[in-house]
């Protein structure tokens, strides 16, 4: 259901890193380590699967916001996961 705007105490701006901020050039993440990125900590921290599924929820909006600039390689595995990198320029 949506909620009135004021019901929160404070709003703040929708800000994106962009993937030059996140990534590095030469590397290839998943979406759980974007999300993890996306919150400052490194590609294999350790986070709890409420939380992970949590950040992952925030991740996906922000591939589908700067997928002009990846790149997508297929699963290494046939039921691994997909990975993401910056379009080389």
């Amino acid at each position: 259901m949506p909620v009135s705007k004021e019901t929160f105490e404070s709003l703040y701006p929708c800000e994106f890193f962009t993937p030059e901020e996140l990534f590095e050039e030469d590397q290839m993440y998943t979406v759980p380590e974007i999300a993890r990125r996306l919150q400052g900590l490194p590609p294999d921290a350790e986070i709890d699967a409420e939380t992970e599924s949590v950040l992952i929820d925030w991740a996906i909006p922000w591939i589908f916001h700067v997928s002009d600039e990846l790149v997508v390689g297929e699963p290494l595995e046939e039921d691994g996961p997909g990975y993401y990198g910056m379009r080389s320029t």
